[in-house]
Formats: C-alpha cells, sequence, structure tokens
C-alpha cells in the first residue's frame, strides 16, 4: 500500500500564486488551497487529517493590505495542530513583521516573489523536523520528561504528581506553545489508569455540526452520511484518560451536553435513546482565560467549575529563569544531531539577551529560534547582533517605554508624537483605553479576584466593578 502524502494548505488570495504552488508541490504534497481565514477554518474541519504543513501569505482578506489577518492565521493553524510546520509566504516583508510572525510559531518566513525550488527544501527540510520532534514527543511522554529546575517547573511537577490518580477532572490552563499536552500526557502515564487508552480531541480542530457525533457517537443511520455506527471518543476511552485540547472552542450547546457526562458519567450516541456510561478520565487544557469567557457569555460557569476541580498553570517560558538555558542546550543538540551539523554557542552578551528575552511564543517559539540558528550558525559562537536578528524584540521595546513613562516629561513626551502624528485623536477613548488596560492586567494577575484587582490597583472593589461595567458600556 503506497504512503499517504503529507497534507499541504496553502492560504492565498492570489489565484496566480495557488495555481502555480498548486502545480508544482502537488507531486510531493496532497495540497489544499484556501484564500481567506475563514475559509482556511472551514476547510480544516473537512479535512481526514489535520495539515502537516502550512504556506500562509500574511496580507489575506478582508485585509490583504495588513498583516492582522495572517498573524491571527497562524494561531489558529497551530491551535488546529499544534505540530504543524508553517513557512509564511509574503510580500509584507518588513522586519517587524518577520519577526512577529516567527514569534507567534512560523519555522520560516519567504518574501515574494519566491524560487520555488528553494521553497520546496524548506518545506521537506520542515517535514524531516516534524518527523524528529514526533519521535521526541513520544520518547518525552514515555519517561513523562519535564525539562527545568526552576520554581515554577517544580511547582508544575508537584501538582501533577498530586493530581495524576485522582478521579476528578483537570484544567490545564497556559499560553499557546507552552507544553500543555505533555503535562495532560504526564497526567495519564503517572496515573493507575496508564495502561489503559489515552484519547486526545482538539475541540478546535472539530467542526460544530459534528461536535457530537465525534465525542458520544451516532448510531446507523441517524443522519445524512450515517453509513455505519460510530462509537466515538468517550466510548473508546473507556477507563482511561480523554484530554479535550482547546476546550474554550467548545458551543454552548456542546457545553451543556459535557456537563451532563461530568455530572452522572451518563451519555447517548446520536440516534439511540439507550444511556450509556463513561468511565473516562477528563483532562482538559485551554489558552484563554476561562474566567473572561464565562463573564463573556462564551462559556458555561457550571461547566467551569466542574473542568477546574483540579486546575493547574502551565507557566510561561518568560517565568523559568535559568531553565531557558537548560532548554537551549536540550534542543540545541537535539536539532543539530537531527541536521548532522555542529552546536552553536552563545557568547556571554548574548545568553544575557536570551535570559532577558520574553519568549511570546513559548517552547514552540525557542525551538523556532534553535532550529533557524542551527541553519546559519552551525559550529560558530553567536553575537549579540545574529541574536537579535531572530528575536520579536517589539514586544520588548513597547514595556521598556511604558516603565519609562512613569514622570510626566515621558508622558508629554508620548502625548506629543501621538498627537502629530494621529488624527482625530479622542481624548476620552485614549483615557478609557488605558484604564482598561490597567484593569485587564490587574484582573489577570488575580486571576479574577475583584478585591485582589482593587486593591492592586489602589481603589475600592465597588469602584472597579462600576469601570468594569462602564468599560462594557463603552465597548458596547
Amino acid at each position: 500500500m503506497a504512503a499517504l502524502r503529507p497534507v499541504l494548505i496553502i492560504i492565498d488570495d492570489d489565484p496566480l500564486i495557488t495555481d502555480t504552488l498548486h502545480f508544482v508541490l502537488s507531486r510531493d504534497f496532497e495540497v489544499c488551497v484556501a484564500e481567506s481565514r475563514i475559509q482556511a477554518k472551514s476547510l480544516l474541519r473537512q479535512l481526514e487529517r489535520p495539515p502537516s504543513l502550512a504556506l500562509v501569505d500574511l496580507g489575506l482578506p478582508p485585509l490583504p493590505h495588513k498583516p492582522d489577518e495572517g498573524f491571527k492565521m497562524i494561531g489558529e493553524l497551530l491551535a488546529h495542530s499544534p505540530t504543524m510546520k508553517i513557512i509564511v509566504l509574503s510580500g509584507q516583508n518588513e522586519n517587524v513583521n518577520v519577526k512577529h510572525a516567527l514569534a507567534l510559531g512560523a519555522v520560516d518566513f519567504v518574501p515574494k516573489p519566491c524560487d520555488v525550488v528553494r521553497l520546496q527544501e524548506l518545506l521537506q527540510n520542515a517535514l524531516k523536523l516534524q518527523d524528529a520532534e514526533l519521535g521526541e514527543g513520544q520518547t518525552k511522554q514515555e519517561s513523562c520528561g519535564l525539562l527545568g529546575e526552576s520554581l515554577p517547573v517544580q511547582i508544575l511537577r508537584t501538582q501533577i504528581g498530586q493530581f495524576a490518580d485522582a478521579p476528578f477532572p483537570v484544567l490545564i490552563e497556559g499560553e499557546s506553545g507552552s507544553g500543555k499536552e505533555l503535562v495532560a500526557n504526564c497526567l495519564h502515564r503517572l496515573s493507575q489508569r496508564s495502561r489503559k487508552p489515552y484519547l486526545s480531541v482538539n475541540c478546535a480542530a472539530i467542526s460544530p455540526s459534528l461536535a457530537e457525533s465525534i465525542l458520544f457517537g451516532h448510531a446507523k443511520g441517524a443522519f445524512t452520511g450515517a453509513a455505519g455506527i460510530n462509537t466515538g471518543y468517550f466510548e473508546d476511552a473507556s477507563d482511561g484518560t480523554l484530554f479535550l485540547d482547546e476546550i474554550g472552542e467548545l458551543s454552548l450547546e456542546m457545553q451543556a451536553k459535557l456537563l451532563r457526562v461530568l455530572e452522572n458519567g451518563e451519555y447517548q450516541r446520536i440516534g439511540e435513546t439507550q444511556t450509556r456510561k463513561s468511565m473516562a478520565r477528563i483532562v482538559a487544557a485551554t489558552n484563554r482565560d476561562l474566567r473572561e469567557e464565562v463573564r463573556s457569555g462564551r462559556f458555561r460557569i457550571d461547566l467551569y467549575h466542574r473542568l477546574s476541580v483540579f486546575a493547574i498553570r502551565v507557566p510561561p517560558l518568560r517565568e523559568l529563569e535559568n531553565d531557558r538555558l537548560l532548554l537551549l542546550e536540550h534542543f540545541r543538540d537535539f536539532y543539530a544531531r537531527e541536521t548532522h551539523q555542529k552546536p552553536f554557542e552563545f557568547d556571554q552578551k548574548s545568553q544575557q539577551r536570551w535570559l532577558g528575552y520574553h519568549f511570546p511564543g513559548n517552547v514552540r517559539e525557542l525551538r523556532n529560534i534553535i532550529i533557524r540558528l542551527i541553519a546559519k550558525y552551525a559550529g560558530q559562537m553567536i553575537n549579540d547582533t545574529q541574536l537579535a536578528a531572530e528575536l520579536d524584540l517589539v514586544q520588548l521595546s513597547s514595556s521598556s517605554e511604558l516603565q519609562l513613562m512613569t514622570d510626566e516629561a515621558s508622558l508629554g513626551n508620548h502625548a506629543y508624537r501621538h498627537l502629530q502624528t494621529q488624527a482625530n485623536v479622542s481624548l476620552d477613548h485614549v483615557l478609557k483605553s488605558w484604564e482598561k488596560a490597567y484593569v485587564d492586567a490587574a484582573m489577570k494577575i488575580t486571576h479574577g479576584n475583584l478585591s485582589q484587582a482593587a486593591k492592586l490597583l489602589g481603589i475600592n472593589r465597588t469602584t472597579l466593578y462600576s469601570r468594569i461595567q462602564m468599560q462594557e458600556d463603552f465597548k458596547g
């Protein structure tokens, strides 16, 4: 039987480019094409298996002259399949766009017009790296290896050990690329269910219209196209572990059905009246703030409380102190081995920059940076300038600017520049935006605790509540 060709999705609204690439690349890949973010999301949910690779243009409809849709697309592709390798193919190749796309999780950026032979080479290399990472991931999951000695990682290991054998649900929260699926694997492998099934379903990757069938199964003839019996993930998981990744993507209707299973273990296949019992342990993960989703009416509060009997926060990479060097050494040696290259080294200044970098894309971004450094500087000593060229320093600059804007002169300079460069500035909007930024930050730091957030901002709880309400009215 012939091996399946890897799936490549091309997301670009220029038919000349997509037709050309489809013709050239379809010899090696199963190519599918979308011309917008909305079309791509719909296509992804129809595919039998997630794409291994993606080529993404930044300038997508309805904003083809801005990179915003392309940036969102990168995040959504990785939410759909965290192992997907994304190459950005775009004419919007300003330095700031390149670095931000790479920080979000793209492995490379190719300016238009492109050399198709070079593009083929990049895609094949990305595929080899993906295969290597998947092999490494299986080894890690077998040994449940969480790298790091920092306090947040030690706390994480302790929580996993404490919660592994409990029958109650666990909610894993953390930023994109921080390693939530590895934590879910660890919970299963350290539990008494380790020899039982472990199934993982990405809620962002399933169509809302098919979610019930995929999770609970259906009877033959239950709906058009239901040619046979489908058992569903809850049934297949048996008394093992069912990992629901990106749980925040489920519709409110599906949330209600999931709540029933969590409350009494009961569910029904579509088209059947027989009630079935699930013995699976539920582990869920999200990169969203579910408390905020509850406040916004997008997530059921009763389901949130059921899922978060135990809650684990996976720390972002920027909080892991010197573990960033440990991870650097581990992945540098791994990719050097896989690509048959000599490892690079950092000089003292570049090492300090590495330790001070904010890593918005977390471990996924770290790996991609190391891949690029291996390709460019194998066996060399990397200096600060060479490393800085690979990092997305815009957010860091913005943070530094905000830290400096604590005196009247700095604020005055900022206002002066703003009024010089922007037309029709609304003072009311500026003040409300700054207030909202601080309120949102305080609520995030205190995990939604109104009293603690009010204390942090130096106001009383009632005043904070009123300001949040005013912001909602202002936004509406």
